[in-house]
């Protein structure tokens, strides 16, 4: 079972972002929650050096003037918040690639979920452009909620994926944990929890094989009552009526499309496991799919022994020649 949400994350992609969608939405929660915010920024832009120097002095200047000015700037956006009677903090760090800065930042402060804007966009190449946004989801061991549009909550269900087969190599465990967060959550928006789950019932046939119609009944009759005795045990511990129990034939991603469509859900939560190499960076998990496909928020759970790669030491400033510099090193070498 998931610890409660406690402490909340919210990771601040631009200071000049005049309607914060993420710190709205996490001020909802928190309010429900009774849950404390936290602002974060991460410095990443290089720090570009135009003279040849064995002198730090003029770094370190350049690093503290702009993390004030950054702390200042977060604490106007949390002021906004705090007089919603809200708890809110700040912290900012010079630390990169920002998906990492974030993460570590969760991990020290006891983060319970991290809240971030990741607007929905339409475009050949989602793995290149959400980049940040996708390395957050693989390898965050806390909640991740990606904020796709601006709208406040407001009388919506929030709708849990499930997968009680594992075919997807999820634990037992988290359909359990993933209920859990889709509860609290509902709880706090004073909503309903809904839940949703698709099968397959055709297996992997050779293309010998004649596919029966009577058989392919059968089949998906067998399939929808296996589900059932898989779900319904964990549906009624929870309290969810059977009319809020979507158990459909037909692939994850358009069963879950559809019932998003149908039921209005305001956020989507959903189990992701983490992939590497080249398949996972091109192709993705169901939950890195789901990024342009929905409108509707994503919160994404991670088993409780997901280990993450990221290191506990921030990186801190880059610091790089300037392009005449560069040149002029260049013409020399």
């Amino acid at each position: 079972m998931p610890r409660p949400i406690r402490r909340i994350l919210v990771a601040v992609k631009s200071l000049d972002v005049p309607d914060f969608a993420a710190g709205k939405k996490a001020a909802q929660l928190a309010r429900g929650l009774n849950a404390e915010l936290c602002l974060f920024h991460a410095l990443t832009e290089p720090l570009y050096v135009e003279v040849i120097s064995f002198s730090k002095d003029p770094f370190i200047q350049a690093e503290e003037t702009t993390l004030a000015e950054t702390r200042s700037r977060l604490e106007k956006m949390a002021d906004a918040l705090r007089a919603e009677n809200l708890k809110v903090t700040t912290a900012a760090a010079w630390d990169y690639p920002s998906h990492d800065a974030v993460i570590r930042t969760a991990l020290r402060l006891g983060a319970d979920m991290v809240v971030v804007d990741c607007p929905r966009r339409t475009h050949t190449a989602p793995w290149f452009l959400h980049f940040t946004d996708w390395e957050l989801l693989r390898k965050c061991p806390v909640p991740v909620l990606l904020v796709k549009n601006h709208e406040v909550y407001h009388r919506a269900p929030v709708l849990a994926a499930l997968d009680p087969d594992h075919v997807y190599g999820k634990p037992a465990s988290l359909d359990l944990d993933i209920l859990d967060y889709a509860s609290s959550l509902a709880s706090a928006l004073e909503d309903q929890v809904h839940a949703v789950h698709a099968f397959n019932p055709i297996p992997d046939m050779a293309a010998s094989q004649v596919v029966i119609p009577q058989a392919v009944a059968e089949a998906g009759q067998q399939a929808y009552t296996k589900a059932h005795d898989a779900l319904d045990p964990i549906l009624d511990r929870m309290g969810i009526s059977q009319r809020h129990r979507h158990i459909q034939e037909g692939f994850v991603m358009d069963v879950i499309e559809k019932v998003v469509r149908a039921t209005g859900a305001q956020m989507l939560v959903m189990g992701a496991i983490s992939r590497s190499g080249l398949k996972g960076l091109l192709i993705g998990n169901t939950a890195e799919r789901m990024l342009d496909r929905l409108r509707c928020d994503l919160l994404i759970v991670k088993p409780s022994d997901f280990r993450h790669p990221v290191s506990d030491f921030p990186r801190g400033a880059q610091i790089v020649p300037s392009p005449a510099l560069a040149a002029a090193l260049g013409a020399i070498s």
